[in-house]
């Protein structure tokens, strides 16, 4: 049974992938399913957080059903496709809400087409080029906007060493003002199993985690702790 550790507690967490338009009919997206945001959020749900959710089209969205009819009052649900849609969605239709905790697990796309194709462009060409240009990082415009937050990001890596993911997500950290950040490699991710380091800004690994459900639990962990701590 679940103390309401978080009651009262009002979160922003982003979910899943985005997307960025080539012409009317093609995009480009990631491979995120935004399953690991929905479980942090379904986490924070039962303990009494409330909890508005931006998520890529497509992805997963938190359990609902642990909700009687009172509670479905702690919950908005934001579904968004492109990046547009994102930076709208937080810098306008959010921009006077006060949140205590953001966490950021968008797959934010990080290059888009340079120019975009009002139409269908000819599939009888035997090569394509499309230049693409940096899209912001959103985080930081997170960061910049709600500045008394406590911030979660993410980092996701392939194939690189313990150390070497600890270092870049650090790194990451610094850069874009978050509290903690959820650092793990794609290949070391398949469905439940989900190996993950929580890292705080010494540098110092908060939780070594396993699964998706073992992020979650432990990233909420440490957030309500760090909650209680700034209370005192």
């Amino acid at each position: 049974m679940y103390l309401y550790d978080l009651a009262g507690k009002r979160f922003l967490i982003t979910s899943g992938p985005t997307r960025c338009y080539i012409d009317a009919v093609r995009f480009i997206s990631n491979k995120s399913t935004g399953n690991l945001g929905a479980i942090v959020a379904t986490e924070a749900l039962k303990r009494g957080a409330s909890i508005t959710f931006i998520y890529g089209v497509g992805s997963t969205i938190p359990d609902v059903t642990l909700l009687d009819k009172v509670d479905m009052r702690r919950i908005n649900l934001i579904e968004i496709e492109t990046i547009d849609d994102l930076l709208t969605t937080i810098q306008i239709k959010l921009r006077e809400r006060l949140f205590d905790v953001i966490i950021h697990a968008m797959a934010v796309v990080d290059y888009s087409p340079e120019v975009y194709i009002d139409g269908k462009i000819a599939s009888d060409k035997e090569k394509l080029q499309v230049a693409f240009s940096r899209t912001p990082k959103v985080i930081k415009l997170i960061r910049n906007q709600w500045t008394n937050a406590f911030l979660a990001g993410f980092k996701l890596e392939v194939n690189l060493t313990k150390d070497e993911l600890i270092e870049r997500a650090h790194i990451s950290m610094l850069e874009c003002g978050s509290d903690i950040i959820v650092a793990n490699n794609i290949n070391e991710i398949l469905e439940e199993k989900h190996k993950a380091y929580i890292i705080n800004l010494h540098k110092e690994i908060e939780s070594v985690c396993e699964t998706k459900q073992e992020v979650s639990k432990n990233l909420i962990d440490i957030i309500s702790k760090r909650l209680e701590h700034t209370k005192k």
